[in-house]
């Protein structure tokens, strides 16, 4: 972990159940007082009666501390230039996944507008925020050409949170794994 002062903002990539989210509660935790207000952006879908991905939501909420809030929704960008408390966001496939419904991207549309909106807002959140996402291409390629878009489309976004960001952690089994640390 850094010291408290020091992280303002990391992308915490890796893979399904790879402790990613875990990781970056921590790093938000540790950059804080305790007291601090925490807050959590839920970028996922609702449970809707799905038992086993209520369960997930459940874990994730039991996690956290009492004084940190929880805001579900895809507009991470309005949330973090109309607010700079300290910040996790988790995660931002879900909000890609949300994103390219929105725009029928997952054929002939476009996220553009909406990624450049993010990244921006990224680029100028100046307290403690820690981005989760799925790391891409580390398994076999979709089967699908909408599969293989929204890996290509991840892909791009990574690296650019990946240059808007101090920092940047792969999570592999719990373990961080530092790919990025400082300005450069």
């Amino acid at each position: 972990m850094t010291e408290p002062d020091t992280l303002v903002r990391i992308l915490v990539l890796g893979g399904i159940r790879s402790g990613k989210s875990q990781w970056a509660e921590s790093a938000i935790a540790e950059s804080v007082d305790a007291t601090a207000a925490v807050r959590y952006l839920a970028t996922g879908p609702a449970a809707d009666g799905d038992v086993e991905w209520s369960a997930r939501v459940e874990a994730h909420r039991r996690r956290r501390p009492a004084n940190w809030s929880t805001v579900e929704t895809a507009d991470i960008a309005t949330q973090l230039r109309e607010d700079p408390t300290p910040t996790v966001v988790d995660d931002i496939g879900a909000w890609l996944t949300a994103a390219m419904d929105r725009t029928g991207a997952w054929t002939d549309g476009s996220v553009s507008a909406d990624v450049d909106d993010l990244v921006d807002a990224v680029d100028s959140f100046d307290s403690a925020l820690a981005l989760v996402s799925p790391e891409v291409g580390l398994t076999v390629v979709p089967a699908t050409a909408s599969g293989r878009r929204f890996a290509d489309e991840l892909g791009a976004l990574n690296q650019r949170l990946a240059a808007a960001c101090d920092r940047v952690v792969l999570v592999i089994a719990g373990q961080p794994v530092t790919v990025k640390d400082g300005a450069g």
